[in-house]
């Protein structure tokens, strides 16, 4: 009798990974990022891309990472620069070098991630569908803040999705509350991906150009920044055929990726398994003399101050609100940016 055939193992996606870096803290942390990568993927099979915005009449001062040890360890770890040039924001809008990056990218599928992002389990895990874009829902109700008499969310949102020339309904989780600001999709763009990454990037820089120079009516009353980003993401991702990210990448956010945004922050609230990722990611033979000179990672993680911040929570009991974590670190002088 024949044997029946093993099933191969379905094949994982190839893709990029695409970061913003630059000199000072950016190029630091994404040090981090690279270290904490080769140590939970090492057989990652895309490229890391680190896009660099290069001086210019938006960048005065040279925003590049000058050629030294920094610059060298980032190559080491596999690490590709590509130069892109800041035509809309630049230095007095850093956020959208997010946007403005992209179109410089190579044209394949790609996962985009701040730098303050560890990597801490396996990315072929994680269930993506680049035809599908997603985004980050680790975010707070930041963005639109109603005021009294005002326009409400749903007229807010609606004015830029007709801006856009897009429909809202779709978009509308309706087993939120009516005016309940999660009811509208909103993001955070610490990490997003799609099938294009000039075609993400120009779709992007649009929307939010758009927003900025033809703000509706119903938005002249919000604050554009920082969170353009943030405000046109959605409608992007809307555009392209996504939407909020299903179970398939709950790793993103959880087991596989921690977007920790400040190190006081990550040791307050973050799991064993990410503050496991940073100290050995930081304790690399080829980096820790590098990574002496960052404030952050000598004052938390060679200082040990990190486990002093540690232990003033417990993490199944956190504040529900990130500002009154901050508070009880800067009462301690464990806050730093």
């Amino acid at each position: 009798m024949a044997l029946t055939p093993k099933k191969a193992p379905p094949k994982r996606p190839q893709f990029n990974i695409i970061a913003v870096a630059q000199a000072g803290r950016l190029g630091y942390e994404a040090a981090l990022l690279l270290a904490s990568l080769r140590a939970s993927n090492p057989d990652f099979q895309g490229r890391v891309l680190l896009a660099e915005p290069q001086p210019g009449r938006l960048w005065p001062k040279d925003p590049r990472i000058p050629n030294g040890p920094l610059r060298e360890a980032l190559i080491g770890m596999g690490a590709e620069f590509i130069p892109f040039e800041a035509r809309e924001f630049g230095a007095p809008y850093a956020i959208g070098n997010k946007m403005e990056c992209l179109s410089a990218m190579p044209d394949a599928p790609f996962l985009f991630l701040d730098t303050d992002t560890l990597i801490t389990g396996d990315l072929g895990t994680v269930g993506f569908d680049f035809s599908n874009p997603s985004a980050s829902m680790r975010r707070e109700g930041t963005w639109p803040t109603i005021e009294l008499y005002g326009p409400s969310y749903h007229d807010t949102w609606k004015s830029l999705y007709d801006l856009m020339g897009l429909d809202i309904a779709p978009t509308i989780d309706t087993a939120q509350p009516d005016e309940y600001w999660q009811r509208y999709m909103y993001f955070n763009a610490g990490w997003f991906f799609g099938a294009s990454a000039p075609a993400f990037g120009n779709r992007f820089l649009d929307t939010a150009c758009t927003i900025r120079d033809s703000t509706p009516p119903e938005v002249v009353i919000q604050e554009l920044y920082p969170w353009l980003d943030q405000i046109a993401l959605p409608l992007v991702i809307h555009a392209l055929g996504g939407g909020r990210p299903n179970a398939a990448l709950a790793g993103l956010d959880g087991a596989v990726t921690c977007h920790y945004r400040l190190l006081p922050l990550l040791y307050a609230r973050e799991s064993d398994r990410v503050v496991e990722a940073l100290e050995t990611a930081a304790n690399r033979s080829d980096l820790r003399p590098i990574l002496r000179d960052y404030e952050p990672v000598k004052m938390m993680v060679y200082q040990n101050k990190g486990r002093k911040a540690r232990a003033l929570f417990d993490r199944a009991n956190l504040p529900r609100r990130e500002q009154a974590i901050r508070k009880v670190l800067k009462a301690e002088g464990l806050w730093l940016r």
